[in-house]
């Protein structure tokens, strides 16, 4: 069987466009696509083509490039405002997940920091940086990975919500991480993987590269969490985030919050991995956290046919917000951070 983790790459860089990996086409069809220009991307982040908040980030970066590189000018305030304009642009596909504005403001960074410079070097250097955050990230996960396996020991069975894998990210994932280089150590961990209605982003995706990966993975519907914690069948929660604010609580998709409420009652340990990029300090808490409504076809028409009646209200939030209390620990790059998150998280930025 294929090794996934060390061959998927969700978003790379080659020919001078960005590749991706359709994410909408899976588990059906492997089918890369070629973006060109940045109305490409904006797209593809919108209509989740390519999704989970550090492929955004790395996405988003590479998508101003490709938006800048073929502006003719020499005058830097042109150029300048070119580049804002687009930025912009790309910040507007999708509003929770925090890494894509980080990634933005570095790209802005570096047009700034070379301004001095001809606008074809600062093109050059925002190709530059673009790849550094993609490599950064790859670095980031597996770091994440290396801390978060402290938690886990062999035999473990860990449930997980959403897909915060190698798809999700540059390699190895955030949440999946640790799980993947267990695998690496030849250790037996298996991984019960919620759906994650209405996207089915558990079953589409990471129920696909864990099986991929030869992982032992059973699939549940989201509301068979409750039922195989009761069981006794569930050690660990481990999830993924899009936006965490600076007292811990934390943005991840939709359902997550059910998951710590139930984790919490059957007293195993929540989990929330993610890079360092994803922790917004100037969210005071999760109030702060604009959470992003998606159109209600999702949910009345999921499955390519109506499901609910012509007409009726739907609700569609793609994200929630986990207080701090329900959460045990974050995962990040630069360790393990525990109660109180307020003190830990600040520590992370000194």
């Amino acid at each position: 069987m294929r090794n996934i983790i060390h061959e998927l790459r969700s978003v790379k860089w080659e020919n001078d466009d960005l590749v991706i990996l359709d994410q909408t086409k899976l588990p059906e069809l492997t089918e890369f696509i070629r973006l060109e220009k940045v109305e490409d991307v904006w797209d593809a982040i919108f209509h989740l083509k390519l999704r989970g908040a550090p492929a955004i980030g790395i996405a988003a970066a590479y998508g101003l490039y490709l938006a800048v590189r073929d502006i003719h000018t020499e005058n830097f305030d042109e150029f300048w405002n070119q580049v804002k304009r687009h930025s912009d642009y790309i910040a507007s596909s999708r509003p929770t997940a925090v890494n894509l504005f980080w990634a933005l403001k570095r790209m802005e960074k570096t047009v700034l920091d070379n301004r001095d410079r001809k606008v074809e070097q600062i093109k050059a250097a925002l190709l530059n940086e673009a790849n550094n955050i993609r490599n950064e990230d790859e670095a980031m996960c597996r770091a994440i990975g290396e801390n978060g396996i402290t938690l886990l020991r062999n035999g473990m069975t860990v449930l997980t919500h959403c897909n915060a894998g190698s798809l999700a990210t540059a390699k190895y994932g955030t949440a999946l991480s640790p799980i993947y280089l267990a695998k690496e150590k030849g250790w037996d961990i298996k991984v019960f993987v919620d759906e994650t209605r209405p996207l089915l982003q558990g079953a589409r995706l990471t129920a696909w590269e864990l099986n991929q990966a030869g992982v032992d993975v059973t699939l549940i519907c989201d509301n068979m969490a409750a039922m195989v914690m009761a069981k006794g069948w569930i050690d660990a929660v481990i999830v993924g985030c899009d936006r965490v604010a600076a007292n811990g609580d934390t943005a991840n998709k939709i359902g997550t919050y059910g998951v710590a409420v139930l984790a919490k009652a059957h007293n195993i340990p929540f989990y929330v991995a993610g890079p360092t990029s994803t922790i917004d300090m100037a969210a005071r808490t999760g109030d702060d956290i604009p959470i992003e409504e998606r159109d209600e076809r999702e949910i009345t028409c999921g499955f390519g046919k109506r499901t609910a009646p012509e007409g009726i209200k739907v609700f569609n939030p793609a994200f929630d917000v986990t207080p701090n209390e329900y959460i045990t620990a974050i995962i990040t790059e630069k360790g393990i951070i525990r109660p109180p998150f307020e003190e830990g998280l600040k520590r992370l930025f000194q």
